[in-house]
This record gives structure tokens, sequence and C-alpha cells, in this order.
């Protein structure tokens, strides 16, 4: 039907910048208003207009707290949107923290470029001002031909499958957001869909799999050992969000078993800090194991030897402090923040290490670094790469290809179409075709821009 119809306008040809169109006889909705990443924070795609008119758009709906899924929200907003925008609780809080820290990097990115900054600090109030919370498995009626329910994600902390009723059409489609890679050391599993008749679905590791979880942590425990044990410094790009959490977990594990020789371990992101603080007020989302491990009396996120970095001198200091350490910073695909400094400090050292845990976006300094690049530029620096460098895939937060599949396969009874997006171009046809394959099910690559009635 004409009246019904979806439309991908980021998040589509990529991995990054969600933004989906949902149109119905009596409503419109968008789903998720993300950054679009890559070398630069803020690249001249996120200067670019939206292509429809904000302040027709009456509902915004967040499916968790990543930047390439709200980080332009503020610009949304001032561009006209005076809707509503819904979001759990948790993902509220922590998008807090989150658009604060990127109205930072973008304000000196558009000083540095002669540009104007896409949001400031009002917008963000704006936003916020204007956004509700939503609990999970609550039905919230939006018009009288749609209502949205809300599942957990397990991706992240407040993290959301999107399932939108659409009365008038007697069908649900279904908008994942990004999918846990579940069992997680921290949340809750991802709840299954059994009934969607439409599918927006993540690809990000559309095309290939994670290391198993007993693979996963031997690596983690052999690549610290052996990095301290020779003396070097190992550096870990984290997210802010989700992934340092998981980090501290597994060390604090490492720690309290006595497997790592005695270091200083630094927590050098006052992001990570900040979230870390949502983390530990939710634990109610925490999987059984890791709340018995709370109620226990154990911090998770604390133990011998971590070192909370407050400030920039500090963080420098950090360079000067000599022998065997670790140090966890932000941000996750070297594209800003403090990890920085530790790269262009330590990638020349052939005793150190940089450890990635986790999904480098194409043109990132990140992705440079994973694909073992001899040379790279950090702040305008020329850095000679003699540094081990090391990948562990199996700590995303990421469902890889074959849960996904999975995840597909529930529904398998009531699909009529999946629409594959947020993914590489060869990450998101990989597991198009698998679902046709497998699954017999109509699975298309959604293209940008393009509407596609239901």
């Amino acid at each position: 039907m004409k009246d019904y119809s979806l439309t991908g306008l980021g998040g589509v040809g990529g991995p990054t910048g969600a933004n989906f169109l949902l149109k119905t006889p009596t409503i419109s909705i968008l789903v998720d208003c993300g950054l679009i990443q890559g070398s630069h924070f803020s690249m001249e795609e996120n200067q670019v207009d939206f292509p429809y008119n904000p302040k027709d758009i009456p509902i915004l709906i967040i499916t968790h707290a990543h930047m390439d899924h709200i980080g332009r929200i503020p610009k949304l907003v001032r561009a006209g949107f005076s809707g509503i925008i819904y979001s759990t609780l948790e993902t509220r809080e922590i998008a807090v923290y989150m658009l604060e820290d990127a109205e930072k990097l973008i304000a000196r990115e558009a000083g540095e470029s002669g540009r104007e900054p896409i949001y400031g600090k009002e917008d963000i109030a704006h936003a916020l001002s204007i956004w509700k919370t939503l609990e999970y498995h609550t039905p919230l009626i939006l018009s009288e031909d749609v209502s949205v329910y809300l599942k957990d994600a397990g991706h992240v902390l407040g993290s959301s499958i999107v399932e939108v009723s659409l009365k008038g059409l007697g069908k649900k489609i279904v908008f994942t957001g990004d999918l846990g890679n579940s069992p997680t050391p921290l949340l809750r599993d991802t709840e299954i869909v059994e009934d969607a008749n439409y599918m927006v679905i993540e690809s990000v590791y559309g095309d290939r799999n994670h290391e198993p979880k007993d693979v996963r942590d031997l690596k983690l425990r052999t690549v610290l050992v052996d990095s301290l044990k020779r003396g070097g410094t190992v550096v870990i790009p984290a997210f802010s969000l989700e992934r340092t959490q998981v980090i501290l977990y597994e060390i604090n594990n490492l720690v309290e078993k006595n497997i790592l020789p005695k270091v200083p371990i630094f927590l050098d992101s006052p992001l990570a800090i900040k979230v870390t603080s949502v983390y530990r007020s939710h634990v109610e989302n925490f999987n059984e194991k890791v709340r018995g491990t709370i109620s226990g009396g154990d911090d998770i996120f604390d133990f011998p030897g971590l070192e909370v970095v407050r400030n920039s001198a500090e963080s420098e200091a950090i360079h000067s402090r000599k022998g065997a350490k670790i140090i966890i910073a932000g941000s996750g695909m070297s594209v800003g923040g403090r990890v920085l400094s530790h790269e262009a400090f330590y990638l020349s050292d052939p005793n150190a290490t940089v450890l990635l845990v986790g999904y480098q976006v194409p043109g990132s300094l990140g992705r440079k670094i994973e694909e073992k690049a001899s040379v790279v530029n950090v702040n305008g620096q020329e850095i000679y790469v003699k540094a081990h460098i090391e990948k562990i895939s199996g700590y995303s937060s990421h469902r890889d290809s074959n849960g996904l599949v999975e995840f597909v396969s529930r529904s398998v009874k009531t699909l009529k179409k999946v629409f594959v997006a947020m993914g590489e171009n060869k990450s998101a046809t990989f597991l198009a075709q698998r679902l046709r394959d497998e699954l017999g099910v109509d699975a298309i690559v959604q293209e940008k821009g393009k509407e596609y009635f239901l």
C-alpha cells in the first residue's frame, strides 16, 4: 500500500549515520538520527540538510546511545524538529554525556575547518527537553494506526529493538538497531522476535563471525600477559559505551585471579567514566551471573592497580611512568579523544601493543592500524608503526553473521521482506544473500533515499 513506506536516509550504504523514515496514513516516524563517522568525527556529510522537513516529523525513536544513532539529534532540533523523542531511560541518561562530549569535538573541528558547527549546547538542551523515556515491554500508542513496543537488544545498556505495529496494514515492522553479541559478559541476552512482517536489520558483521568465547578470553589473557612480561605498554582504544565497561570487567577477573602481573592500569576517558556511572546505577540490566557477583560484594568496575585519570595533565603524565602498564582510552576507532596521544607516543615502540577490541569504520585511524599500515598520521604527526597490533573481535557488542541469520530465522514464517542496512556494502550484500539462500526470505540491501512501499 502506498500509504505505508520506509526510506533509509542514513545507515544505508555504510555502517554509520542511522536515520530511517517510516510513513503511515496517520503519522510519520523517524528511527535514529546518528552521525556519519569515518576519517573525521564530523565529516561534510553531517553538514548536509536533512532530505525531509524536520518540522513535519512528530516522533523520533532512538534505539541506543551510540553516536552513529544519536549524533545528529541536536542538528535535527536546530532544523526545526519539535516533536517527541522516545528511548529507554538508560539510553537518555547515556546520551546526555555522549552528546555533550561530541559537542566539544564538533566545535573544535568546525573551528579548525572554518565551518559552522552542526549544533551547539543550546540544541542539546532543547533536545533533552522534549526527550521522554519508555520502558521495555510497554506499548506506546502513537496514533490510531500505530503503536510501538521496545525489547532489549542486548547491545549496550538501554539498547532497544523497536517493534512498530501498523494496525491499518495488519503488519509489524521491526527495527533491530544494533543487536547484541549474546551471551555478553555484562548484559542480558538479546530478546527474540518471532512475528515480524518487515525487518530493518543491521549488518556490521554480516559477512564474518566472532571468535568463540573461550578463544576470545584466552586471546585477551595471552596478549596482556605476553605484552606486560616484555615490559611493554598495552594501549586499548575502547568505546566509552559498553566496550570500556566490558574490558574493565574482564581485567577485574584477571586481576582477582592473579593472572596479570601487578602493573598500573589506567582508565583514561572522561566520557567512559561518566558512562560507567550510569552502568553502576542500572544493575538490573545485567545478566544473572554479573548481578550475583555484584550482590556478593564485588565492585566489577574497580580493582587493585586501577587508576582513573581525571584530567589531561594526568593523561600526559602516563608517558613518564616507565615499565609495563595498560591504558584504556577513547575513542574506540581512534577518531578523537585521549587515545590519540597514547598512540602517537607508543605506536613507534616495538615493545608496545595496540589491542583493538571493536569495529573500525573504513577511513578511520583505527581501521588503518587494524590493517597494519606501516605509517600513520596521528594528530598531524607521521608515525612509523613498530608496535604489536592485535585484534579481538569476540568482544564486539554486535551480533555476528551466524547470529544475525539466527535472529531473522525466528520470524521466517511471517516475514515478507528484510531490509539489510547499517553495514559496509560487502557485509550487507553477503548477509542478504545468506538470508535468501538459507532462510528463503526476501532480503534486499536497502538503497539510500529509496522509498519502499509496504
